[in-house]
């Protein structure tokens, strides 16, 4: 059995690839958007895609299901309770798949999801009854499961899928031997749940002795600890599950149509229409100049997160960038459903050179230099745009908290008569909130350079503020950089 597990930092997902020597066949499991490493794969073992299968329709990425299908003519298969526009194969629990040596037995485990499934490898050369691995998608984590509350906007109860994801853990999944391991559809830094550990595959018997949601409790218990404290879920991962469900233009559709290059006047033109300019290099070369007010989401953090939530999906996207960042540009924004792009500034920021009034610099300040202003009369004003479970945790002392995705609908907050300086923890966040203010017209914003992980290692601790509660919780703080 070929069996590989893909993994994307930028948007913590993983998806896998599970293929037959004998038949030469394959089955491809919750695949990214961009489908190129799975063709590569495909074609270096000399495999034929069959089976695609999406766990359940997820909510934090377009999923590459579609442009699999048309590329390969492969079958799509989703859990009995999906409904989609397009063609697919409805499976039920205990549906099985054989190709080969490889056995594929499906699980309909709901609960993060209505349609969600969950899928149990066997390589029967290995072994005709105790399975290789479970595919859990986001139904079972490594250290936590599938969030409940997601489908919440468009009337499904979080309490009912709560309990039948209880159901789905403890009558189907937990039945499995303790030594079976499990490979999720996502890991830390995803939003689909609160606790996610950083590594990428566990076994049954590990995460009954460490993950909290296995421990042994009620289902009436189970279900008021996976219904609380969970984080906000991003704007955007309603749009990106309506996506999943229908046809949608491809990749290289909309790779086609993005890619254009445009003259400084074309850029000009299309900002004063209203388009959104997208800088996306590194915050320190954002800072170092960039065209007056456009926004900074910089390709090197979680850019798809951030795009996702902060910008407008129906309003056109012009991007700036370093030569060669255009199509990694398009792409991502792609993965969450961002396709109105019209274009990216042709040479980037050296088109500029000959026009220094349209170049904007963004303030930035030391950890060293805020220590000295605090302790001045006229301290400033500090803007922690972390999240309330980052800023509650560890924080500087009076700073005021407004995460990220809040900032625009809070602008009110913002003083405009005296200096404000925004921090998060790396400076990743910080950049994108200063190019914020700064394109709503703020004069008085100062970046700080590292953020908080740079003022906690140089500044003592009496100038920091903890909560002991939450760290005494065991809990891990979120960082969304």
């Amino acid at each position: 059995m070929i069996f590989k597990q893909y993994y994307l930092q930028s948007l913590s997902h993983a998806s896998y690839l599970i293929g037959d020597k004998e038949s030469h066949i394959a089955a491809i499991v919750d695949p990214q958007r961009d489908i190129d490493q799975y063709l590569a794969d495909l074609d270096h073992h000399h495999l034929t895609l069959r089976y695609i299968f999406l766990t359940h329709f997820h909510a934090d990425f377009v999923a590459g299901h579609l442009e699999l299908h048309h590329r390969t003519s492969a079958g799509i298969y989703l859990g009995a309770q999906a409904k989609a526009n397009y063609v697919f194969h409805p499976i039920r629990h205990g549906y099985e798949i054989e190709f080969g040596s490889t056995r594929l037995k499906i699980l309909e485990t709901p609960g993060h999801t209505p349609e969600g499934i969950s899928i149990v490898v066997y390589d029967l050369k290995e072994d005709l009854e105790r399975p290789k691995a479970i595919l859990t998608g986001d139904t079972l984590f490594v250290g936590d499961v599938g969030r409940p509350d997601l489908l919440a906007s468009f009337g499904v109860d979080s309490h009912m899928l709560a309990g039948q994801l209880y159901d789905s853990l403890h009558h189907h999944i937990l039945t499995h031997p303790p030594q079976t391991k499990i490979f999720p559809a996502h890991g830390a830094g995803s939003l689909c749940g609160k606790h996610l550990s950083d590594r990428l595959s566990s076994t049954l018997e590990d995460e009954q002795l460490t993950n909290y949601a296995l421990k042994p409790m009620s289902k009436q218990a189970f279900i008021d600890a996976v219904t609380t404290d969970q984080l906000e879920a991003p704007a955007y991962f309603s749009h990106v599950a309506f996506l999943n469900r229908r046809e949608h233009p491809s990749l290289e559709q909309i790779l086609t149509k993005a890619y254009q290059p445009l003259t400084v006047d074309q850029v000009l033109h299309e900002k004063s229409a209203g388009a959104q300019i997208i800088d996306v290099r590194a915050p320190k070369d954002f800072a170092l100049g960039h065209l007056c007010e456009s926004l900074n989401i910089g390709l090197s953090g979680k850019f798809e997160i951030w795009a996702g939530s902060l910008l407008d999906r129906e309003t056109p996207i012009i991007l700036i960038g370093d030569p060669g960042q255009e199509r990694e540009a398009i792409t991502r924004l792609a993965r969450v459903g961002l396709d109105q792009i019209k274009g990216f500034l042709n040479r980037g920021m050296e088109a500029l050179v000959s026009t220094p009034e349209l170049i904007q610099h963004t303030h930035c300040m030391t950890v060293t230099h805020l220590e000295e202003h605090l302790m001045r009369a006229d301290r400033p004003h500090l803007l922690d745009v972390r999240s309330p479970q980052e800023w509650r945790t560890r924080r500087i002392n009076e700073s005021r908290n407004i995460p990220l995705q809040h900032l625009s609908t809070r602008l009110s907050e913002i003083p405009l008569d005296h200096t404000v300086v925004v921090y998060c923890s790396s400076g990743y966040r910080s950049s994108i909130a200063t190019s914020l203010l700064e394109h709503h017209h703020y004069s008085n914003i100062i970046d700080l350079v590292g953020g908080f992980e740079e003022w906690e290692e140089a500044i003592v601790n009496p100038s920091l503020q903890s909560a002991s509660a939450l760290q005494e919780s065991g809990g891990r703080t979120p960082r969304e950089e």
